[in-house]
């Protein structure tokens, strides 16, 4: 068993110290918040702490670059964690950007971004605003 001491432990794995913090606080954020907009950067929050874990169980100690060297000691680092990440943060974005069109279209059909008046609202008479924008009329 290893015996060293807890500061050098932490020291050595800082990493998923910052990835820890990062998830709880997004998963805080999303829980604990009604605002749509606070929630979806709880949720932005949270995958970017999905993204620095994957990254730092991705790291190889001592690895360079896959380039061929001719060397049968060389440590080589896998380049597939970095990419996959890179194409998760340009998805991430994405949907972002698309929840947060949602949030300006739930705005534009309830006047409000905040969860518990949305529902209150939906609860109480269903899309009030989503009609009148429309150009509807109530009985049609």
């Amino acid at each position: 068993m290893n015996d060293a001491p807890l500061a050098v432990v932490l020291a050595e794995n800082w990493n998923y110290l910052v990835v820890i913090t990062l998830m709880m606080s997004g998963l805080f954020i999303v829980i604990s918040r009604s605002n749509l907009v606070k929630k979806l950067v709880g949720l932005s929050i949270f995958q970017t702490s999905v993204f620095l874990f994957y990254i730092s169980v991705g790291k190889v100690a001592g690895g360079t670059a896959p380039i061929i060297t001719g060397d049968p000691d060389t440590l080589y680092s896998n380049p597939l964690p970095h990419v996959l990440i890179l194409t998760a943060i340009v998805v991430g974005v994405a949907t972002t950007a698309l929840g947060l069109a949602l949030v300006l279209r739930v705005y534009a059909a309830f006047g409000s971004i905040e969860e518990d008046e949305v529902l209150a609202m939906k609860a109480e008479d269903g899309f009030p605003l989503l009609r009148r924008a429309a150009g509807r009329e109530d009985g049609e």
